[in-house]
């Protein structure tokens, strides 16, 4: 999910992520190393599971 910054993001456990870009993509699929910033993992899952189904 795209969304316009700069903005400020307070995880549940209360830690808060300061974001200073423009433009920032939210983690949804919560496999990301930088959560809750999106790094794209989901592309590497779904890849990943088209080559298990089509084998």
């Amino acid at each position: 999910m795209m969304v316009e910054g700069p903005l400020s993001i307070q995880l549940p456990n209360g830690d808060v992520v300061e974001v200073d870009r423009f433009q920032v993509a939210i983690c949804m699929c919560h496999k990301s190393s930088c959560y809750p910033l999106c790094d794209t993992s989901h592309r590497r899952l779904q890849r990943t599971s088209k080559q298990r189904t089509s084998g």
